[in-house]
């Protein structure tokens, strides 16, 4: 009989070990699904910055295309085709 509640003891011991372990593991899951989260804003805001920067860098390459720099004249030349295009419907959304 003292063996069987030896064995319930140990058991139950073993039970309570893994009660706290679970405990521990779902803190830490927790944890680093904070930390993931936190690591995709940031890369989310680092992919809008990059996007942010290339935009500006598009902007000044024409600006200085159209300061007389011989490269990018064809780029420059087309993003100003496509402005008027654009500028076009619009005054012909504007009359109807």
């Amino acid at each position: 009989m003292d063996s069987i509640v030896g064995v319930v003891n140990s058991l139950e011991n073993k039970i309570v070990l893994l009660l706290q372990k679970l405990d521990e593991v779902t803190e830490l899951n927790k944890q680093l699904s904070e930390e993931l989260e936190n690591a995709q804003k940031k890369q989310n805001k680092l992919h809008e910055a990059i996007e942010e920067w290339e935009d500006k860098y598009n902007t000044l390459k024409i600006a200085g295309s159209m300061l007389g720099s011989t490269s990018d004249n064809n780029e420059a030349k087309l993003k100003i085709n496509t402005l008027i295009r654009e500028i076009d419907q619009c005054i012909v959304q504007l009359s109807e």
